[in-house]
């Protein structure tokens, strides 16, 4: 798939978090949150490499266990507080590539085919920089204000609406030479170049933040395991209207 270009996947865990302690390694109908990002990165098929970029050794057992790569950051890099750049530029100058693509553990419905939609878009587009989004066609404002919709006039229909976009993190993706050289300019990195977006969807979009939303996901899980079918289903009276 990368060709002549080098493609790795890092995906990012800490042990601590102040909203769910240990979230990557809480379990989703029974497999720890973070084996399914492993899982959909090995299966897009776009990876030279996917390392678990982790702050604590535990993670090493779990990069064992599902057959992926481990690379322990240094121990400044593990807190709450620190900011995503750095925790790029040192994975970048420690596992050079061409391509570095950030796999959210937090967004664990994403899949495989989805991300390497995602991953061929950012090839075609000549991108610098990607963040996948959400693209909600919604009235929406910004501090009170309206973004893409007029107060003064009748209601706008949802489906006349210029869309927005909300950033879901779930896949990001930057050329390592593109970054690196804006960071050693400016400090910061994360827009760098020519960047674009990439709409994911809804299932993409639920992100691991707290204890409901990682119950939320099992109930999701579960319901698509036990159906085995995503087709929808319809009131008798839809049946009955089509052969009356």
């Amino acid at each position: 798939m990368s060709g002549k270009e080098k493609i790795v996947a890092m995906i990012p865990a800490r042990i601590g978090s102040t909203r769910l302690p240990m979230k990557n390694l809480a379990l989703i109908d029974g497999a720890p949150m973070i084996s399914y990002a492993i899982m959909a990165a090995k299966k897009s098929g776009v990876f030279d490499r996917v390392v678990i970029n982790g702050d604590d050794p535990l993670f090493g057992r779990i990069a064992e266990r599902y057959g992926v790569e481990f690379y322990l950051r240094p121990k400044e890099l593990g807190s709450s507080t620190t900011k995503s750049d750095f925790v790029v530029q040192d994975f970048m100058l420690k596992h050079p590539a061409d391509i570095l693509c950030w796999v959210n553990p937090t967004s664990p419905l994403q899949t495989g085919s989805e991300i390497r939609a995602v991953v061929e878009y950012f090839l075609q587009e000549e991108l610098d920089t990607l963040i996948t989004v959400n693209r909600e066609q919604v009235h929406a404002s910004f501090q009170g204000r309206p973004i893409n919709y007029n107060r003064d006039e009748v209601f706008a229909q949802t489906q006349d609406l210029v869309p927005v976009d909300v950033f879901v993190y779930s896949v990001m993706a930057w050329r390592n030479k593109a970054f690196l050289a804006e960071f050693n300019k400016k400090g910061q990195a994360f827009f760098v170049g020519k960047f674009g977006v990439y709409p994911v969807s809804k299932m993409s979009g639920i992100i691991i933040k707290r204890k409901e939303d990682l119950k939320l996901v099992e109930s999701i899980v579960k319901s698509l395991k036990d159906s085995g079918s995503d087709t929808l289903c319809y009131d008798p009276l839809v049946e009955e209207r089509a052969h009356g």
